[in-house]
């Protein structure tokens, strides 16, 4: 890349960063910054409003497609006043009417399909911006948030309540402002026919409300209990489906299977507890509709027995009375729908208003030399007071093997989720190449570095797709050199298909250490500055052991590297050796060093050994 492409590349990239962390769009739909009350509350109009051209346009087509509803009681009434009173022309005058509403019957199907195809569009492009913003929040959101919700709950809310806001839109669109519509345009008709009998239509509103607020707060708790135990059964069956080999190989299926049993009888209690109070309300609108339709029919005939209306005109108040009363109840069966969409936006809000983020200082770096310094860091996670890390100085130069070591607990893996910007220190800061790691893109910053772990993560795939997973350019000569140097070759002929054999889920086809060694070629084709590295052997036999530690060996040249280790009789080759305690370095130097001062390391490694020696006795 040349320095004036760099630098502007760079600028773009800090222009993006001025937002930061940021979702502008989702975060105004979600209400972020807004108090509690008023989210639930303007999400409809914010919503409305970020496609109000769309809306307006077919909302005017709304108004053809529904003429028939509002036209039709018209037609009928004059056409049963004027077979009544047969003036002259009267057989003309009926047929024009009748061409006229069969040609407004008939446009129905093209104004329909007119507006399905604009709104749902506009729906559809909608909910995939929302379903996007929530994944770009979730990759941006820490992984001490990511450690504290479980995993089921998350799918949950992306799946199911994702799905539940689309209804929401949906209905809203399609039943709710058409409703509004529909009961506007039919008491505008009838205050034009009589304003009497419309003030009768207007006491269907406020009975209508009553019955809906009689039953919203048991609507609103047993939507959200309903919700939250869909979102435990969620969690459970994650959990069960991750422990299954566990479950089955200690003999705990039954047990399981009763605990998920109650899980889904829970479930199942609070749906039947949902449905009961919706069928509730809805058989006392279903019985109000028809009393006050059936009092409206008798109130309009002793209106026409007084001659106040005409024989016509009953008709086409009745109709307009039903239509009325219709869109009343409408609007108020939509409740349930729309307090589903609320409490479904609620949860998606809990994750699109959380505040610990990733932080991503944004500096493009052009290349990584491999230098590390950490400054005096501290770290403690949010709303503890304690430190896991406590004034962490350590200083290492390009190409150093570093081992951290220490009991469990110690702080190991909390220093390399700071080292890869998984976390930010509370105090004090790490310098990369002597920039700090605060003010560098931490996408840019993680293109010079790879992780190994100790439980390799595979996903459902190809051998070659795991290996260059992520990666927008490779050569077949990189992608070979990095299968030879990870010992790959010695097992590959063995696989049906080679390279491109399938891995199973979480690469369950493969052996433990055919799987660590698929992860260290992912390491290695990417030639990382930068390589940290947990214990890759301590779960492996003697055979699978020996290929991984040639592969490790090829691995760390040349290369910064951070070990923590488990097996502290695999780290002598280690330049320094780094102790740990209770989030303190206590002690610092070489294998040689740390183990002729006779102190905590010294102490770590007679207990590993011993611990090594009691396996292999058990294995004998």
């Amino acid at each position: 890349m040349s320095k004036q492409s760099f630098k502007a590349t760079e600028a773009h990239q800090q222009r993006r960063n001025t937002q930061k962390d940021r979702i502008p769009e989702m975060e105004r739909l979600f209400g972020y910054g807004e108090t509690k009350d008023t989210r639930k509350e303007g999400y409809i109009l914010k919503l409305l409003r970020k496609d109000w051209k769309s809306l307006l346009i077919t909302t005017f087509i709304y108004f053809l497609q529904a003429s028939p509803v509002w036209l039709i009681p018209l037609i009928t009434s004059d056409v049963i006043d004027v077979a009544t009173a047969r003036p002259d022309g009267y057989v003309r005058r009926l047929f024009i009417e009748g061409i006229f509403a069969v040609l407004i019957i008939f446009q129905n199907i093209f104004s329909t399909a007119w507006r399905s195809s604009i709104v749902n569009k506009r729906i559809r492009s909608t909910m995939s911006e929302i379903r996007s913003g929530v994944i770009r929040k979730l990759q941006r959101l820490s992984i001490t948030y990511h450690r504290e919700i479980e995993e089921g709950k998350i799918q949950s809310k992306f799946l199911r309540d994702i799905d539940s806001v689309e209804v929401y839109y949906r209905t809203i669109v399609f039943s709710f402002l058409p409703a509004i519509i529909g009961t506007i345009v039919s008491i505008g008709i009838s205050l034009y026919k009589n304003a009497f009998v419309t003030l009768f239509f207007l006491l269907v509103i406020p009975i209508n409300v009553l019955v809906m607020l009689g039953f919203r707060r048991a609507m609103r708790k047993e939507r959200f209990q309903y919700r939250m135990e869909n979102e435990n059964l969620s969690s459970k069956v994650t959990t069960a489906l991750q422990m299954m080999m566990i479950t089955k190989a200690h003999g705990l299926v039954a047990g399981e299977g009763y605990a998920l049993g109650q899980r889904i009888d829970l479930v199942k209690t609070a749906g039947l507890r949902m449905d009961k109070t919706e069928a509730w309300f809805g058989s006392f609108m279903w019985v109000i509709g028809q009393i006050l339709s059936v009092g409206c029919l008798f109130f309009c005939v002793f209106l026409a027995l007084k001659g106040h209306i005409s024989i016509g005109e009953v008709v086409l108040f009745q109709s307009l009375f039903v239509s009325i009363n219709g869109s009343i109840q409408q609007l108020i069966a939509l409740y349930p729908t729309i307090a589903s969409g609320g409490e479904a936006l609620r949860s998606l809000s809990e994750i699109m208003h959380a505040d610990d983020i990733e932080r991503d200082g944004g500096k493009l770096v052009k290349s990584i030399k491999g230098d590390v310094d950490f400054c005096k860091v501290s770290y403690h996670y949010p709303n503890e007071s304690k430190a896991v890390i406590q004034d962490f100085d350590l200083h290492v130069k390009k190409g150093e093997r570093i081992a951290i070591v220490g009991s469990s607990g110690s702080g190991k893996s909390t220093i390399m989720n700071l080292l890869i910007g998984l976390l930010s220190p509370t105090e004090g800061r790490i310098l990369i190449d002597g920039k700090p790691l605060d003010e560098i893109s931490l996408q840019e910053y993680r293109r010079f570095l790879s992780v190994v772990p100790q439980n390799s993560i595979l996903f459902s795939g190809t051998i070659r797709e795991n290996i260059t997973y992520g990666l927008d350019s490779y050569t077949e000569k990189q992608l070979q050199k990095a299968i030879e140097d990870a010992s790959i070759t010695e097992f590959l002929p063995s696989l049906p298909k080679g390279l491109d054999s399938q891995v199973g889920e979480r690469g369950d086809k493969l052996s433990g250490g055919q799987r660590q060694r698929v992860s260290i070629a992912r390491a290695l084709i990417r030639n990382p500055k930068i390589l940290i590295m947990d214990e890759a052997t301590s779960a492996l036999d003697n055979v699978a052991e020996f290929h991984v530690q040639q592969a490790i060996e090829r691995l760390v040249k040349n290369r910064t590297t951070f070990v923590v280790a488990h097996r502290l009789s695999t780290i002598r080759n280690a330049d320094r050796i780094v102790v740990m305690e209770e989030g303190k370095m206590v002690e610092v130097g070489s294998y040689e060093e740390l183990m002729s001062l006779g102190g905590r390391f010294s102490e770590l490694e007679r207990l590993s050994r011993l611990r090594e020696e009691q396996v292999q006795q058990q294995v004998i």
